[in-house]
């Protein structure tokens, strides 16, 4: 749209429309497939003869389209960018209907093709923006996009919770009898229980409640990322036992298993720092350094 002159590639890959995601219309077709047919819509509509080519990539998503030459002489120019507002709307058009569809309102043909008939009015101004600004209200994202995912919190917050977390798995756990020792059985390792997310959050305090919340997936995606700790299974939380862990398959080819080999005991276990009974494993079998002196 910026020139009568422009060409263009692109590579579609997320499912993304001018206003959000991208919502399927027909079920017949893959949800890739769908969405090549969309971008390449675009391409059509912006008056491009668009050409449809396979990369040789090593990827799922390698269809790619080229705009070369135009479907229109340049005294046109005008009138089709009076289309493609009039597309932008609707599709603009497409998003809020898809909301309200979602809360119970059918949009006709739920908005398939160019979404002609058009249901609600777009922004305030936004008809008249041919040649001025495409898409007035647009936020893009920042330049630097800040992690949310948990990663970027203090070392000393993340030990403290994980910490919690895991005292109170363990001492949710039924001690082993005096009976179960004379019966013979050895196995005093502690696990703990499990426990729901809701029942370990409800142990946390307010503070590190709101702190976790601003973090995308709060406390499930803090757990998560502490793997060799826990273990979060349909919404309960359990204390990982590594010896239930599949040992590493030996026909690895050799350059992996030397890659692997060199990445073992790169950080400290915690088990056999913070757990009552140390490490369930022996440190030749323990993926962690037991003690510093193994670190790598």
């Amino acid at each position: 749209r910026s020139s009568y002159s422009c060409c263009y590639f692109v590579l579609p890959c997320c499912f993304f429309d001018f206003h959000g995601k991208y919502s399927r219309r027909q079920s017949k077709k893959t949800q890739y497939r769908e969405y090549l047919d969309f971008v390449a819509q675009v391409g059509f509509v912006c008056g491009f003869h668009v050409e449809e080519d396979c990369l040789r990539i090593p990827s799922t998503k390698r269809v790619s389209f080229i705009g070369k030459s135009r479907t229109y002489p340049p005294a046109e120019h005008a009138v089709i960018d009076k289309q493609i507002t009039g597309f932008i709307n609707s599709r603009w058009t497409c998003a809020v209907a898809t909301c309200d569809r979602r809360a119970g309102f059918k949009h006709k043909d739920h908005c398939d093709g160019l979404c002609e008939e058009v249901g609600s009015e777009p922004p305030e101004d936004e008809t008249d923006t041919a040649g001025t600004v495409w898409m007035p209200g647009f936020q893009p994202r920042e330049k630097v996009e800040q992690i949310r995912n948990c990663a970027s919190l203090p070392r000393d917050f993340v030990d403290e919770v994980v910490l919690n977390v895991a005292n109170l798995l363990l001492n949710a756990a039924p001690q082993k009898s005096c009976s179960d020792m004379q019966r013979g059985n050895t196995n005093t390792w502690n696990q703990g229980e499990s426990l729901s997310l809701r029942e370990v959050a409800e142990h946390l305090n307010k503070e590190t409640l709101k702190k976790l919340k601003s973090e995308y997936g709060g406390l499930q995606t803090l757990l998560k990322n502490n793997h060799q700790v826990f273990e979060v299974l349909n919404g309960r939380v359990h204390i990982r036992d590594w010896r239930k862990e599949k040992p590493p398959s030996k026909t690895k080819p050799e350059v992996k298993r030397r890659l692997s080999a060199e990445a073992f005991k790169t950080r400290l276990c915690w088990f056999f720092i913070n757990h009552p009974d140390g490490c369930s494993l022996p440190s030749e079998a323990c993926p962690y350094a037991h003690g510093t002196e193994e670190l790598r």
